[in-house]
């Protein structure tokens, strides 16, 4: 496996078909499965093999990337008859690219253990835009050796990949991302409200504040998305409120009061109970800009 070139992907959504793609563009062959078939026409059409389960992947590739949306289905997918701990061969590597839990994470890891396979947990950070562009930040937990081997897999799909810990860890770093995103994104809502009710040009105060101590990923790239009146998912309000919620439990698991993940996360409910769950998360500005 010192030289991979066969990817399975299961998880071919917002983000997770961008990361494909870039796998292909860098010569791996790419093996796929997600729920809705029509969603991956495009991909198959660019040379991605459609595998009709996580079955069909696991016995197609000794390293198999999975993507998706919530812990349950991470579960299911890692944990089912069907899965890939049941079905993926002896050596293979699992790595889970999703926001999940990093208990479940280390239950992963130690299942595959026990199937002699090595599971990875890698969240990423970046958005849409870093996924088409490859410019995701890959946050890893789990064996090092592992780490090395699928270094290369990484590197296709991302410009800042760090080995943070043993199994766990890229998950508890990523809730680490995910905390400070969720206040910044009030912080940025705020702003851009006040300047607009300031009778300032939004997107020339951008200008002024962007590159100074205010300056933030969110600032730079979903204010513009606020100031345009653009919600187009790149990252998902129903995902971000389920990262907010496995945050929150994680700090009450290690005895951390968390006050302002907690404003945020019950801004971005209320945006749910409104319909936006669909929405992106910058969608935040709705709550203030209907207060006009």
């Amino acid at each position: 496996m010192d030289n991979v070139k066969a990817i399975g992907f299961i998880g071919l959504g917002v983000m997770g078909k961008s990361m494909a793609k870039n796998l292909m563009k860098k010569g791996f062959s790419v093996n796929a499965y997600t729920r809705t078939k029509s969603k991956a026409e495009d991909i198959i059409e660019e040379g991605c093999t459609w595998c009709e389960s996580a079955t069909e992947v696991a016995e197609k590739a000794d390293v198999i990337i999975t993507m998706l949306g919530f812990p349950s289905e991470v579960k299911e997918i890692y944990f089912g008859e069907e899965g890939l701990l049941n079905n993926a061969r002896e050596g293979s590597i699992l790595i889970d690219m999703s926001t999940s839990s990093p208990t479940l994470a280390k239950e992963i890891a130690e299942a595959a253990d026990k199937h002699q396979m090595t599971a990875l947990d890698a969240p990423v950070s970046g958005g849409d835009i870093g996924a088409r562009e490859a410019r995701l930040t890959i946050m890893v937990g789990g064996n090092e050796e592992a780490y090395n081997k699928a270094l290369p897999v990484f590197q296709a799909m991302g410009t800042n990949v760090v080995l943070q810990g043993g199994p766990g860890m890229g998950q508890y770093t990523k809730m680490v991302n995910q905390i400070a995103i969720a206040t910044n994104m009030i912080g940025v809502s705020e702003a851009i409200s006040y300047a607009d009710k300031a009778g300032l040009n939004p997107n020339l105060v951008l200008k002024s504040i962007g590159g100074g101590a205010a300056g933030s990923w969110s600032l730079s790239n979903l204010a513009p998305r606020m100031i345009a009146g653009d919600y187009e998912p790149g990252f998902y309000i129903k995902h971000f409120v389920k990262d907010m919620t496995i945050a929150l439990e994680s700090a009450e698991e290690l005895g951390l009061d968390t006050p302002g993940l907690k404003l945020a996360k019950g801004m971005y409910e209320e945006l749910v109970t409104r319909g936006f769950e669909d929405a992106g998360t910058q969608a935040l500005i709705k709550l203030y800009v209907d207060q006009a």
